[in-house]
């Protein structure tokens, strides 16, 4: 007897293919293991005005196929979840299937946000590309300074690159319209936990009391820090004897050698976007970010928070 199936993505490929070959409804059914009437059902269920397009067909059952569960009010609760907290689709499919018991999808949820975009809505803004490449800063415009006394990141122990102990961290500036104002942000690059400063002014001196403010409480944590060449960190040496740690640079315009803090900033730029003058900013609204960052479940941690997996590793020594 013949088990039933649901028709896949692939099994939509594979229809649209045969069926622009002139191959029959039947041949169809019996190639992919499905009975013709099932065949015959795809093709008028799923067609458009162009025809059978296997792309369209898959949206089209994707959007009959939406759990029952999803309420209204789990909707909102997604919709709230993308524009305050800027969850991504991963995590957001995460979250309503383990809180809600709704499953779905992320694709799912990618295609609810851009049909809301056609339908003239502005959820797509809250994705973190917001479909734009990145664009990495060229050695014509990043007007880095020499760093007195750096130690270079070849210097630094090869344990920190494995991300295999708790205590190593990546740190730079956000740096506000017209150079007024900055955030100071460092990441811990195992469990993923950020802190963010506000900076009145991008200077040495600033950052250096920013820094030993927000990461003494947590020195038993700190072994390293690794930072980018701005100026703003040429007062290290005092800041890693404050906090009895190593400091080291990555290699100018290697940014993925701080692949962990350039992501962070990233997520950190959804709430203030380029052009924010962070002065205006209150204190507050920095810590609240913060919080929210820290209370995000993320996929590299296996959908665990940044506070979760860091206060757990600091409890487990």
């Amino acid at each position: 007897m013949r088990t039933y199936r649901r028709i896949t993505y692939e099994d939509r490929c594979q229809i649209y293919a045969l069926r622009t070959a002139g191959i029959t409804q039947a041949e169809i059914g019996k190639t992919l293991g499905f009975s013709q009437g099932t065949v015959s059902r795809e093709l008028a269920r799923n067609a458009g005005r162009r025809g059978y397009r296997f792309q369209q067909a898959q949206r089209q059952a994707q959007v009959r196929q939406m759990p029952r569960k999803l309420t209204g009010r789990v909707r909102r609760a997604l919709v709230r979840k993308l524009r305050t907290e800027r969850w991504s689709p991963e995590q957001l499919s995460f979250w309503v299937r383990h809180e809600r018991g709704v499953f779905l999808s992320h694709e799912w949820i990618y295609q609810m946000i851009w049909d809301d975009k056609r339908a003239g809505g502005d959820l797509w803004r809250f994705l973190r590309r917001r479909g734009k490449q990145y664009n990495r800063r060229g050695a014509q415009h990043a007007g880095r300074g020499v760093i007195p006394y750096r130690i270079d990141i070849a210097e630094r122990p090869a344990i920190v690159a494995r991300k295999a102990r708790l205590g190593d961290w990546e740190g730079d500036t956000i740096v506000g319209a017209h150079h007024k104002g900055a955030l100071l942000t460092h990441v811990e690059r195992k469990s993923l936990f950020p802190t963010i400063s506000k900076l009145t002014r991008s200077t040495a001196p600033a950052a250096h009391r920013a820094t030993v403010r927000r990461l003494t409480p947590l020195r038993d944590h700190v072994h390293t820090i690794t930072y980018d060449n701005g100026k703003e960190f040429a007062g290290h040496r005092h800041t890693a004897h404050r906090l009895q740690t190593h400091i080291f640079f990555a290699t100018p315009y290697h940014a993925w050698e701080r692949g962990v803090n350039e992501n962070t900033n990233g997520l950190i730029r959804d709430f203030f976007p380029k052009g924010t003058d962070f002065t205006t900013i209150h204190p507050a609204t920095v810590a609240k970010v913060e919080r929210l960052l820290n209370r995000r479940p993320r996929k590299s941690l296996g959908f665990h928070t940044p506070n979760e997996v860091f206060h757990a590793l600091t409890r487990g020594g």
